[in-house]
């Protein structure tokens, strides 16, 4: 179980909170509103109303001892980078931060935090990526162009194998794991025959995905 601070409770903050707690750890979540406090005051392991611009604050909140802050504050850019800084100066090493504009990324990117998230723009390119690729679940980047997608077997694709699925890219593509209702295959033999509703999780370059897509519909 690891310890989170989420700094910023609207739509997004409260989101990230909820559902961290949901995977089992402790999530202290702090805000300026005492409405947003109050909402989620019953579900988070402590929620604070403080000001995160204040550096003492966020002392007194033992900030620095949790493995990661998340900050989530929405259109206020001078409150989020102040936050950001006063993070930087307490010593905590793992910053996350939501960025609502070009000029908020260029500057979290001078101030080293450890990822800039944007939030709109990361769901709308996944749901692109679903309407142009329907077939697929869920996929994930590996960086370098290098991507895990988890692939729907159709009803068309009852009984084709492995190899036969793969046959223009088993050179670049790799079968990591067949899951079939309950139940997990792994390591995936090319003959391994496939079935309707099997979910295949492949693993290779994003271009020879792309060559790919047309045959898993």
């Amino acid at each position: 179980m690891a310890k989170f601070a989420v700094i910023g409770l609207g739509r997004f903050g409260s989101a990230a909170s909820l559902e961290l707690m949901r995977l089992g750890h402790q999530v202290i979540g702090i805000d300026s509103n005492v409405k947003f406090i109050n909402r989620l005051a019953d579900h988070l392991s402590h929620a604070v109303i403080a000001d995160a611009t204040d550096e003492h604050a966020l002392h007194e909140l033992d900030i620095i001892n949790c493995d990661a802050a998340l900050v989530a504050i929405g259109e206020n850019l001078e409150a989020s980078i102040l936050c950001v800084l006063n993070l930087k100066n307490m010593g905590v090493k793992q910053i996350w931060v939501k960025a609502t504009s070009k000029a908020h990324h260029t500057i979290l990117g001078r101030l080293g935090v450890s990822r800039i998230i944007h939030p709109e723009e990361e769901m709308g390119v996944k749901v692109a990526q679903a309407l142009n690729y329907p077939m697929v679940n869920q996929y994930m980047a590996l960086g370098h162009q290098q991507y895990l997608v988890e692939i729907d077997i159709t009803p068309s694709l009852q009984g084709s194998t492995v190899a036969a699925l793969l046959a223009d890219g088993k050179a670049f593509v790799k079968a990591v794991l067949v899951k079939r209702r309950d139940k997990l295959f792994t390591p995936i033999a090319h003959d391994f025959v496939l079935e309707s509703h099997d979910s295949l999780v492949l693993a290779g370059s994003l271009e020879v995905l792309k060559s790919l897509a047309p045959k898993l519909r």
